[in-house]
């Protein structure tokens, strides 16, 4: 089995709970997430299953979307409610105050990441750390917030939506955001709406895919890899070229229009089988030169 499934992780599981359990649901060994979601966290996991698992970094390097409760006056060691209290707050409320302190996160910051995440520190990870009773010094990293909206402001905390790029935390956003209006806070649920083209209208539950699997429905759920790259232009190679392509050789051919340098082509063999990704090196002499990008073979 080939492809990628759009798993709703429900809240309780790890990212790693996911595929253990989907190992048998879906009966496939080679498998693997795009992107960790804490226990307590739901929503959006794309799961890539045997040859997808080469596009998993594509996936994980998308953007994503979250909707975040979180809770004023104060603030915990894991940046959420799952955490021990490490400080509190007073505050006197402030409802235009948090409008733009939550506006004033759009764009691009710099963001500590928590102690409590899958970062490494000189090969440990830092929540193996943190659990030790240990704080290390983190450096700040850029990430971009596209667009985050206030959708509740009340006396005891917000709700906000958020489009972000990838490696942002959101525990830790909550935290800033309380921070900047010298309130503390934390975040108190998490839900991730999508994973760059993956989202919750399609997202099924680990007890839906398990009875689709026992009813034969795996096309119902199961994106095929080239589904993956249908944006991608399509070159079919004659059947004396099929040996170049699978042996992952450069590749020259007439111009299709509106071909540019960098573009992608979905690589069919002479008899229509997806065999990879070339990307568009250069073009000269109306023709185009490809090189591989990604083989599936």
């Amino acid at each position: 089995m080939d492809g990628v499934v759009n798993v709703y992780k429900e809240k309780g599981y790890t990212s790693h709970d996911v595929i253990a359990i989907l190992r048998g649901v879906l009966e496939t060994r080679k498998i693997g997430h795009t992107g960790t979601l804490d226990p307590e966290a739901e929503g959006v996991l794309p799961v890539c299953l045997g040859k997808a698992t080469k596009v998993a970094e594509d996936i994980m390097g998308a953007d994503k979307r979250y909707i975040a409760d979180l809770a004023f006056g104060a603030e915990t060691d894991t940046q959420d409610a799952s955490g021990t209290v490490t400080r509190t707050f007073d505050y006197t409320y402030d409802e235009k105050a948090v409008e733009e302190a939550v506006r004033s996160f759009e764009g691009s910051y710099d963001q500590i990441p928590p102690m409590y995440s899958a970062i490494k520190k000189n090969g440990i990870k830092l929540y193996d750390l943190a659990r030790q009773g240990m704080e290390v010094e983190r450096k700040a990293r850029p990430v971009r917030i596209f667009s985050i909206k206030l959708l509740e402001n009340r006396p005891d905390g917000a709700k906000i939506e958020v489009h972000c790029s990838k490696g942002a935390y959101i525990r830790t956003l909550c935290e800033d955001i309380g921070r900047k209006l010298g309130y503390g806070a934390h975040m108190t649920s998490l839900l991730r709406t999508a994973s760059g083209p993956y989202s919750l209208e399609t997202a099924k539950t680990i007890d839906e895919l398990r009875d689709m699997m026992r009813a034969g429905r795996q096309n119902e759920f199961l994106l095929s890899l080239e589904q993956l790259f249908a944006d991608c232009k399509v070159c079919k190679v004659p059947e004396e070229d099929d040996k170049y392509l699978y042996n992952g050789n450069y590749l020259t051919y007439p111009v299709p229009q509106d071909t540019k340098k960098k573009d992608l082509f979905r690589m069919l063999d002479s008899k229509g089988s997806f065999i990879g990704l070339y990307e568009v090196q250069y073009i000269a002499a109306d023709k185009m030169h490809l090189v591989p990008k990604k083989m599936f073979v």
